[in-house]
């Protein structure tokens, strides 16, 4: 059993750390399954040994988040924790020093900071940084298409690409809008949706508007894009297990000089008719062993919306893994 000791220099940033009624204190005694009690400034944890470390990572990153102005929720609670488990995992990510401090991958616009809550987010942002066509593939809720968003607007906010370019297939609609009412935006709308909702969480709204607007935010439908070249762009296809391999190998042949493509996608939810090939399943497998091209895995343990959300995504796995025999059986 192991006995540690926190001191917080800050009585009022120590408050904040623990939260209202300390019930960040105790999600984390639940997830570590470690006793933690305060005394003012001042934290003891006691437990397991690598639990008791793992909590002590936790909240020695947790604290430099409320030093940076960070109001903590129970996610980035969450995230913390899996953050501090991952350090001792054999895929240990090199930021993270055995027995010292975490540090998580960072997106800054001048709205908000959004961090890392989990290895596989933070090996994501990391990719994003060094690589010019990343695929982000994963359940629902794993924070892919928001942290794409999230790049491709700090970039633009920076001044390192002159547009954003996003991409989603519009399967319910096959990709035969002109029935749609509107204009194209008025058409994509719907299907569009989810990105726009990251962009206005990241850009002040009238920002994104008047960016829409000069089409330096362009909403580009798959169709529609056959013969471009994008450059100087950030470039997002979203749903992407929805497109078909002409579709895909159209798209990833976009790319232009100063061009940053994010590929987003759920090859467990694909809704292309029966007995036609995902691009997206296709391209990975095509793609696998092209140098400079990352690929990052998102799994249910990556799941940053409501706790429901990743025992929905387990339940629903573990349905799969069990119909997939009877499935082979029935070719």
């Amino acid at each position: 059993m192991a006995h540690i000791v926190l001191s917080f220099d800050n009585n009022k940033l120590a408050g904040a750390l623990y939260g209202p009624f300390d019930e960040h204190l105790a999600r984390i005694e639940q997830k570590l399954g470690v006793d933690i009690s305060s005394k003012g400034n001042q934290l003891a944890i006691r437990g397991d040994m690598v639990a008791a470390e793992q909590a002590r990572r936790a909240l020695d990153y947790l604290y430099g988040l409320v030093q940076g102005g960070t109001e903590l929720s129970t996610s980035e609670v969450d995230g913390a924790v899996r953050l501090a488990q991952a350090a001792d995992d054999q895929l240990s990510l090199p930021t993270m020093e055995k027995k010292g401090k975490l540090a998580a991958a960072q997106i800054s616009t001048r709205k908000r900071t959004v961090y890392a809550r989990s290895a596989n987010q933070d090996a994501y942002m990391r990719a994003l940084e060094r690589s010019e066509l990343v695929f982000g593939i994963g359940p629902a809720g794993t924070g892919k298409t928001f942290l794409a968003v999230a790049y491709a607007a700090m970039l633009l906010e920076r001044g390192m690409v002159d547009r954003i370019v996003l991409s989603r297939p519009a399967v319910e609609a096959g990709e035969r809008l002109g029935f749609l009412p509107g204009d194209m935006r008025e058409k994509v709308d719907p299907y569009l949706r989810p990105l726009y909702d990251a962009l206005y969480d990241m850009m002040p709204a009238e920002r994104v508007e008047r960016a829409i607007a000069a089409d330096v935010i362009e909403i580009a439908p798959l169709a529609f894009m056959r013969g471009r070249t994008l450059s100087n762009a950030v470039v997002i296809l979203d749903e992407a297990q929805n497109v078909t391999p002409m579709q895909m190998k159209m798209f990833l042949t976009r790319l232009g000089e100063n061009g940053r493509m994010i590929v987003t996608g759920d090859p467990s939810q694909i809704d292309l008719p029966h007995n036609t090939t995902s691009g997206l399943v296709e391209a990975l497998q095509v793609l696998k062993d092209v140098e400079d091209i990352v690929t990052v895995r998102f799994n249910e343990k990556d799941v940053v919306r409501h706790p429901l959300v990743a025992a929905i995504v387990n339940a629903y796995d573990r349905k799969t893994r069990r119909d997939k025999p009877a499935r082979e059986n029935d070719v």
